[in-house]
């Protein structure tokens, strides 16, 4: 018998492939930017055909896109579950602060500076970015609705709240290209303050360390 034995290529379901195209795409986007997904690097990086690839994507911006929705609603299901089946939404509120720091949340930041930004030229892009922007709104009002409706936030329009919210990670987002470590507490902390304020809670409700424990002391 032959020493050795020629392995079988295992072939992957359209759906496992595609799957692994994107991921592959995701990786490069967050790593190097969505400027420099094409259909051969990924092929590249899966050691497959540049044809491979064209067959799932025929249009780089396909592709380009699909990569960048999957990385940003990713970091939404690690930002703000859908499905929520313990805690209390201030608890979940303060959860979703605590995860937007660190490298992981800047290089996802990157991300959504890149894609807004070629967004202006790529028409497919845009309407994923834009997709994405929804999402992100919807998940989060969502979340606040209900925190008005337990009684635990007191504002008079989600949306707006929402919408501050946003705007304020945004803007500390959109130095994530020149560093962010050196940060004071004051400007790191800005969405917190924000979200507290806007929703009727006390300072420190939504700080890392969770809500300020109960006086013990009798009123």
């Amino acid at each position: 018998m032959s020493s050795s034995v020629e392995r079988k290529r295992i072939r992957k379901s359209p759906a496992a492939r595609r799957a692994e195209i994107v991921d592959a795409a995701t990786a490069v986007a967050l790593t190097e930017g969505l400027e420099c997904v094409t259909l051969r690097r990924v092929a590249d990086d899966l050691a497959v055909r540049p044809g491979l690839i064209s067959h799932y994507f025929p249009a780089v911006e396909d592709l380009v896109a699909e990569a960048f929705g999957n990385a940003a609603g990713r970091e939404l299901d690690v930002l703000l579950p859908a499905e929520r089946p313990e805690g209390t939404p201030t608890e979940h509120l303060a959860r979703f602060f605590s995860r937007t720091s660190g490298e992981d949340y800047d290089a996802i930041s990157r991300l959504w500076i890149n894609a807004r930004h070629l967004s202006r030229y790529r028409p497919v892009l845009r309407d994923r970015v834009t997709v994405q922007e929804a999402a992100w709104r919807g998940r989060l009002e969502g979340l606040l609705r209900r925190g008005v409706e337990r009684g635990e936030f007191r504002t008079e329009d989600p949306y707006v709240t929402t919408i501050q919210i946003l705007v304020v990670l945004d803007g500390l987002g959109a130095h994530a290209n020149t560093g962010t470590g050196d940060r004071p507490a004051a400007v790191t902390g800005m969405a917190v303050a924000t979200a507290e304020h806007a929703l009727g809670l006390a300072s420190g409700t939504l700080a890392p360390d969770g809500p300020p424990p109960a006086s013990d002391t009798p009123n």
